[in-house]
C-alpha cells in the first residue's frame, strides 16, 4: 500500500486551489475533557504576519459608518451602518468567548462574488456584534444577502461556550447580491474539521434546530445545472464544490489525519489520500468521511495543540519522509507544493503543520469561568511554535504579538513572529537532528502554561472589581509572553552553537564539552543517511 500511494502522490494535477491554506479542528462541549467547546485556526500563507488582532469595546453615534476591507488584499468595498456598541475581540474570540474561524475551498469559479462584504469582515463584523454562534450565523448570512458576497467559497466555524456551527458559503456570481449557504450544528459528543474543501452533504431540511441553510440552496443549484434530483438526495458539496484530486489528498487529507488520532480511520484512507479517485479516472472519490465523529477518548486543549502540530506523522504521505525530504528529513518543498516536467504537474502532501502559517490558534470557550475563554494563540510553524494562553477578556496585548511590531519586510527583535521564524528556518536545514531540540522546549512550556490557568483562574476569582480581574489577565500575558521570547532566544542562540556548518557539538548534561585545557572538543561529524550515500557514491571519488 506504501509503494502505491507514494507512486500516486505524483500523478497529474487536477484543478487546483489556493497552496496557502488553513485548517479548523473542532470539539464539542461533551467530548472535551473539561466540558468546553474548542476550536482551532491556522491561518496559513506566505502573505500573512503573525500578530495578535485586538479591537477593544466601543459606542457609536447614531448614522456611523463602518469601514469593510478586504482581509485579504485591504481593497476598500464600501461601508455599512455601524452598531451602537462593539464587543472587545482579542484574536477570533470576543469578550462574550465567540470565536469564528474559516478555511476557503474556493469552488465554482463563476460563482465568485466581487461586491459586498468579503468572508474576513464577516468574521469580525460578527465579533464585535455577536454573543452567541447561532447570532453569528444569523448575522453573517444577513450581511452577505443583504449587501452581497465579495469572496469565493467559504467554511467557516462559528463556536461558543454551549455549541459549535460550521457555515459553509458560496456567492451567485459577479455582480450578483446574493449567496447560497447551509450551515449545521456540531454534535456535543462529536468532535469536526474542514480544511479547504465543502464538507456538508446532504441537509436533513427538517430539522430546524441543528440545520439551517438559504431557500435557494437547492433551487440555484438545479438552475445552474448542478444538481438535478430529489431534494432529499441534494448534497451541498458535490453542487458546489466537487472532489478533485487536491480537494481531496492536500484537504481531505488533513481531516483524515485529525480524525485518526481519536478513531480508527483505515477504511476512508484510500478517499483522503486520493486513491480510488486516480484508480477511477476521477469518477468515483471512494467511501466518504463522515462530517463528524465520535471520538474513543475525551479531547483536551493539549490533544488540539498537537494535532495543529501534525506532519502526517506514521502515514504513507509523512512530509518529513522520500526523496523530497531529502537526508536531514526537512518539511520544505522548494518552490511549492506543485512542480511541472515536461507536460505534467505534479503535488506533495500538505500537512496541517506547515512553514506558511503566518498565525495560529487553539481558542478554549469555558463555562461559568469568571476569566473567560482562553485563546491560546501561537505565530509561524505549529511544529517549531508555542500557544501561549491570552485570555479573552485582556484589554493590553504583548509586545511580542502586537500589531506593528515589524511585518514581513521589517525585522524586529521584539516580534514572536521574527523570533519563532528565526528558529524554524534554521531547523529546517537539518531538520530530523533540531526539531527534537525545540519539541523539548514546547513540550516544557506546554506543561508550565498548562499547569498555570488554574492559578490564574483562582487569582481572578479572587478579585472584586472586573477592572481588577483584567489586570491579572493583562499582567499573566505579558509575563508569560516575554518569558516565552526569552526562552525562544536563548534557543536560536543554542541551535546555531550546536549546529553551525553542519556539524554538532558535543554536550553533556546540557553544557558544550571542553578538554582539560578548556578548548572546545571536536564535533560529531554526522554522516547522510545510507540510502543518500548510496544514490551519491558514483558521484564521488572512490578506491
Amino acid at each position: 500500500m506504501k509503494k502505491i500511494l507514494y507512486t500516486l502522490l505524483m500523478m497529474l494535477l487536477v484543478g487546483w486551489g489556493s497552496m496557502e491554506a488553513c485548517t479548523n479542528f473542532i470539539v464539542g462541549k461533551k467530548a472535551s475533557t473539561d466540558g468546553s467547546t474548542i476550536v482551532s485556526y491556522a491561518a496559513d500563507s506566505y502573505s500573512l504576519y503573525g500578530f495578535l488582532r485586538f479591537s477593544p469595546a466601543a459606542d457609536y453615534a447614531e448614522g456611523a459608518m463602518r469601514d469593510v476591507v478586504d482581509w485579504d488584499t485591504g481593497k476598500p468595498l464600501g461601508q455599512i451602518p455601524q452598531v451602537a456598541h462593539t464587543y472587545s475581540v482579542v484574536g477570533n474570540q470576543n469578550e462574550h468567548q465567540l470565536t469564528i474561524g474559516e478555511t476557503t475551498w474556493g469552488g465554482r469559479e463563476e460563482l465568485e462574488g466581487d461586491q459586498g462584504i468579503d468572508y474576513g469582515s464577516l468574521i469580525y463584523i460578527a465579533l464585535e456584534r455577536c454573543k452567541t454562534a447561532r447570532e453569528a450565523l444569523r448575522c453573517m448570512t444577513d450581511l452577505a444577502t443583504r449587501y452581497g458576497y465579495a469572496s469565493s467559497g467559504e467554511t467557516f466555524t462559528l463556536a461558543d461556550p454551549e455549541e459549535v456551527w460550521i457555515l459553509e458559503m458560496i456567492g451567485t456570481g459577479k455582480g450578483k447580491n446574493t449567496v447560497v449557504w447551509a450551515a449545521t450544528r456540531v454534535p456535543d459528543d462529536m468532535i469536526c474539521a474542514h480544511a479547504n474543501q465543502s464538507r456538508i452533504q446532504q441537509i436533513n431540511f427538517r430539522d430546524r434546530k441543528n440545520w439551517q441553510y438559504s431557500k435557494n440552496v437547492v433551487s440555484f443549484a438545479r438552475e445552474k445545472g448542478y444538481f438535478s434530483g430529489r431534494d432529499a438526495d441534494f448534497s451541498f458539496q458535490e453542487a458546489y464544490n466537487p472532489y478533485d484530486f487536491t480537494g481531496l489528498l492536500v484537504c481531505e487529507g488533513r481531516v483524515w489525519s485529525f480524525f485518526r488520532h481519536f478513531a480508527d480511520m483505515d477504511r476512508y484512507q484510500d478517499f483522503a489520500l486520493a486513491k480510488t479517485f486516480i484508480e477511477t479516472g476521477g469518477k468515483d472519490p471512494g467511501e466518504r468521511m463522515p462530517l463528524f465523529i465520535r471520538p474513543n477518548r475525551k479531547v483536551s486543549v493539549q490533544d488540539i495543540k498537537n494535532c495543529m502540530r501534525d506532519e502526517y506523522q506514521g502515514t504513507p504521505i509523512d512530509i518529513t519522509r522520500g526523496e523530497g525530504a531529502g537526508p536531514w528529513e526537512s518539511k520544505l518543498r522548494y518552490g511549492g507544493l506543485t512542480f511541472k516536467l515536461d507536460s505534467t504537474t505534479y503535488c506533495y502532501p500538505r500537512p496541517t503543520a506547515t512553514q506558511q502559517t503566518g498565525w495560529s490558534y487553539v481558542s478554549q470557550m469555558r463555562r461559568g469561568s469568571k476569566a473567560g475563554g482562553i485563546f491560546w494563540f501561537g505565530v509561524d510553524d505549529a511544529a517549531c511554535s508555542c500557544y501561549v494562553p491570552i485570555y479573552s477578556r485582556i484589554t493590553e496585548v504583548p509586545e511580542c504579538f502586537r500589531e506593528g511590531n515589524g511585518d514581513l519586510y521589517t525585522y524586529s527583535p521584539t516580534s514572536a513572529w521574527w523570533q519563532f521564524n528565526l528558529v524554524a528556518n534554521w531547523a529546517y536545514t537539518k531538520y530530523n537532528r533540531m526539531k527534537p531540540e525545540i519539541e523539548k522546549r514546547q513540550q516544557h512550556w506546554d506543561e508550565v502554561f498548562n499547569r498555570s490557568i488554574a492559578d490564574i483562574d483562582r487569582e481572578v476569582e479572587a478579585q472584586s472589581t472586573p477592572e481588577a480581574q483584567q489586570a491579572v489577565l493583562n499582567r499573566y500575558a505579558a509575563e508569560q509572553s516575554a518569558a516565552l521570547m526569552a526562552d525562544w532566544r536563548d534557543l536560536q542562540v543554542y541551535l546555531q552553537v550546536k549546529f553551525i556548518d553542519g556539524q554538532e557539538r558535543k554536550e553533556e548534561n546540557g553544557q558544550f564539552l571542553r578538554n582539560e585545557y578548556g578548548t572546545p572538543k571536536g564535533p560529531n561529524r554526522p554522516p547522510f543517511p545510507e540510502w543518500m550515500l548510496r544514490r551519491m557514491k558514483d558521484e564521488v571519488i572512490h578506491e
